[in-house]
């Protein structure tokens, strides 16, 4: 009885262990690799006619900043005093890290080794529209990854505007303003 109840224990256990695969050695395909299995060769396949997308469609301007072939120039909506407050608060948490708080691009993780980012006040970037910040929050650039999944539209275009107060600021401080000026931008406040 007992070589019976062990035999057939190990016929079980002989019979299930070969049935465990791994994903790893199962045969894929890799995504946009020539394959053989399919007529036209390619191994990522075409989208099915007449399918709606879920969601949203992306908008380039409004989600990446990007108009025609180019950078936006103009901003989707008017930049307001609280639009400027919500750039900045953004700015300090996602920008402030790597570009330090006035934008000179000596934050905290530049101090312990990370490649420095550009000042925002260099020429080409002074010059720059706002779209090119909004592609490059959303998109990254050189060793910046992209913010596009953390950073809603809407915030990329309050962050460029944010910053191109920075890049103003700079530009015309306070103390090199006229009497005059300097009253208008106290009654604005």
């Amino acid at each position: 009885m007992w070589s019976r109840r062990a035999a057939a224990l190990c016929a079980f256990a002989l019979a299930f262990s070969a049935c465990a695969q791994r994903m790893d050695e199962q045969s894929k395909m890799k995504p946009l690799r020539e394959s053989k299995f399919f007529a036209d060769g390619r191994s990522a396949r075409p989208l099915v006619q007449g399918t709606i997308p879920q969601g949203p469609l992306p908008d380039p301007y409004f989600d990446e900043g990007r108009e025609g072939k180019g950078f936006a120039t103009r901003y989707p909506f008017p930049v307001t005093r609280a639009v400027l407050a919500r750039g900045q608060q953004r700015f300090d948490i996602y920008c402030a890290v790597c570009h330090d708080r006035a934008g000179s691009g000596r934050g905290m993780i530049v101090r312990r080794g990370f490649p420095k980012p550009p000042s925002f006040q260099e020429p080409r970037l002074v010059a720059a529209p706002p779209g090119l910040f909004v592609a490059t929050i959303a998109n990254g650039v050189g060793p910046m990854f992209p913010y596009g999944d953390r950073v809603e539209p809407k915030d990329r275009w309050a962050i460029a505007a944010y910053i191109k107060a920075l890049q103003l600021r700079e530009r015309f401080p306070v103390a090199k303003l006229s009497a005059k000026e300097r009253s208008m931008l106290e009654a604005a406040n």
